[in-house]
């Protein structure tokens, strides 16, 4: 390489506004305000690295000052009136003292003497304090004009003393345009897939794109081809994307195997291939609708073969396989084995199922729902047309059974209820007599043919017998008869009964249990739910934990399970007993708890207090 070679970047730096690329808000507001004579005191350009800050700031200076294009744009600071200062290495009190005191002299030629400053959010706060009497009333020959990429580290007093314009990032187009331009000046042979990857691998920065033409022809001489470029800037090519997907596809978890072992010889990041995998699913989603394919930052061929694939898989396919890539990525950053993760990732993606198939299963549920409810249909109306259809026996005016109002009106009879809340509203009806020695014969006593509690079992509450009528000739008679009442529990009743209740628990659960409800006492009851009240937080823990079983043994007791609930209760004899002393307290623990008693009954003990 010669001595005299000066790097793309250096070469092709800007000289005027019209060779900034992709920042016309800027470039059109200075040029207007250099046109009506309209300059600020102070110009703040922010924005990402390599978009141009510095150079706009060295193009905005030279037309200022009409400085000659024939004085490069770094020589720029080598003139009197055009000073750059470093921030970074320049950041502190001293320094800034310094430039207020240059900021005196005038120019010794030209209209202004200005002052860039880059990397103005290095400075120390005190630095910044020190710039702010200059900052805000400069003289009248001095502009200042700072670059930072971190505006928010700049202090508020600074920010609202200058214009601040904010740079975006250019895009791969204008930087395929850009590259494709100074390729044809350098006589470099480049084909268009190539400048897209190098576009995109500088993130919207143009002077990294540069750096990277650079390293790509060092490597690949005047000839630039596709599989060298992604082999000199390690960069994984649409190609094993695409390669990529196709084994997800035809769910070859073993093809994806080979291909990750393939990537890993060749040195590839298994991080930066996730990141371009990511990039390639969200492409895909895009490609599935053709208008939205401008979106798609890559060549025209390459736009239709994500078309194409997309075609493979649905959206929602698509938007779970992004899912599993991005939580790849953040476990692989954590992960020991990185190269596990990756592979386990893959065979997700190969197994997955498909959309598609989701859909026709549901779609097939749903058709054998579908038919399943119109068997039952017709089986129904089937049903109801053969019963309507047979003849009744002949029954003479003298024996048909005589029926009270009620019972008539809810006769069953072969025909539906109309309305089932009807016949809770109804009293209960006699059921068939009995004699006292058939009911203690009976083997089922208490129940109804059917098996079903009868109104006379204890345990029934708003359920409906029935009952068989007198045979009427030879045919017996099916009739309806009312739920019984619900039996109605009192407070005072589970009081009354609360000593047996304590009774069982003593002889079915631990002693700690037994213990514990022994201390608690019913507080209220509405329906069968029994709300008990207790004195600390433990004790409503273990009757909470065992509410089922303590409230399936009511029904021993009363006939009906209750639901229980416990809820911790602190009254003013609760605060009483804290007033009292430890050895009054340590007597009425020895009564309450007869565990304590006993102990200290047997070991003679005594309270030390």
């Amino acid at each position: 390489m010669s001595q005299n070679y000066r790097a793309l970047t250096r070469a092709y730096r800007p000289q005027n506004f019209e060779d900034i690329v992709s920042q016309e808000h800027v470039t059109s507001t200075l040029q207007n305000a250099i046109k009506q004579n309209r300059l600020s005191h102070a110009y703040m350009f922010c924005g990402p690295r390599g978009v141009g800050k510095t150079t706009m700031a060295r193009v905005l200076a030279r037309t200022i000052n009409e400085v000659d294009n024939q004085v490069d744009g770094e020589a720029l600071n080598q003139t009197l009136n055009i000073v750059e200062i470093d921030a970074a290495s320049n950041n502190k009190v001293e320094d800034i003292h310094h430039l207020r005191e240059s900021v005196r002299i005038p120019p010794q030629n030209g209209r202004y003497k200005i002052y860039i400053v880059d990397e103005v959010h290095m400075l120390s706060k005190a630095a910044f304090n020190a710039l702010l009497k200059t900052l805000e009333e400069p003289p009248e020959h001095a502009i200042f004009i700072f670059a930072t990429t971190e505006p928010h580290k700049v202090l508020p007093t600074i920010l609202s003393r200058v214009q601040r314009f904010d740079f975006r990032r250019i895009s791969v187009s204008e930087i395929v345009q850009r590259l494709r331009k100074i390729s044809i000046e350098q006589g470099i042979t480049v084909d268009e897939e190539s400048l897209h990857v190098i576009a995109k691998k500088a993130d919207g920065a143009l002077r990294d794109a540069l750096g990277l033409m650079d390293q790509a022809i060092a490597f690949c001489g005047m000839h630039i081809s596709h599989s060298d470029l992604l082999q000199a800037l390690n960069v994984v090519g649409t190609e094993r994307l695409f390669e990529f997907t196709d084994h997800i596809h035809a769910h070859s978890a073993d093809a994806g195997l080979t291909l990750i072992h393939q990537l890993l010889q060749e040195g590839y990041d298994i991080q930066e291939f996730l990141v371009g995998l990511a990039e390639h699913l969200r492409n895909l989603y895009i490609a599935h609708y053709s208008e939205q394919l401008y979106l798609v930052e890559a060549s025209d061929d390459t736009k239709n073969r994500y078309a194409k694939q997309a075609k493979l898989f649905s959206r929602e396919d698509i938007m779970r396989m992004l899912h599993f890539v991005s939580e790849t990525q953040i476990k692989i950053k954590d992960a020991q084995q990185p190269r596990i993760q990756f592979e386990i990732m893959l065979i997700k993606l190969a197994h997955m199922g498909r959309s598609e198939e989701m859909n026709a299963l549901i779609t097939q549920l749903e058709d054998l729902k579908k038919n399943f409810s119109n068997q039952i249909s017709g089986t129904s109306e089937a049903t109801t047309a053969s019963t309507s259809n047979e003849s009744e026996p002949a029954v003479s005016e003298n024996d048909k059974p005589t029926l009270t109002e009620q019972e008539a009106g809810h006769a069953t009879n072969g025909s539906a209820i109309s309305d089932p809340s009807e016949i809770l509203q109804e009293e209960p009806a006699l059921k068939p007599q009995s004699t006292p020695q058939q009911e203690a014969s009976s083997p089922n006593s208490g129940f109804n043919f059917l098996g079903a509690p009868s109104l006379g079992s204890p345990s029934s509450k708003l359920e409906a017998s029935i009952g068989i009528a007198e045979p009427v000739n030879g045919h017996a008679q099916i009739k309806s008869t009312v739920p019984a009442q619900p039996v109605k529990i009192e407070l005072e009743t589970i009081k009354d009964r609360w000593e047996d209740f304590l009774k069982e628990i003593k002889d079915e659960f631990p002693l700690t249990l037994h213990l514990q409800v022994q201390r608690a006492e019913p507080a209220s009851l509405k329906g069968i739910d029994l709300t008990l009240k207790v004195e600390h937080s433990f004790a409503q823990k273990m009757i909470e934990e065992q509410k089922v079983e303590l409230g399936a043994l009511w029904k021993k007791l009363i006939g009906a399970s209750l639901r229980l609930q416990a809820i911790v209760e602190r009254s003013d004899q609760k605060n009483t007993e804290q007033s009292l002393s430890p050895y009054e307290r340590f007597k009425q623990l020895q009564q309450k708890d007869p565990i304590v008693k006993h102990l200290v009954e047997m070991l003679g003990a005594e309270l030390e207090y």
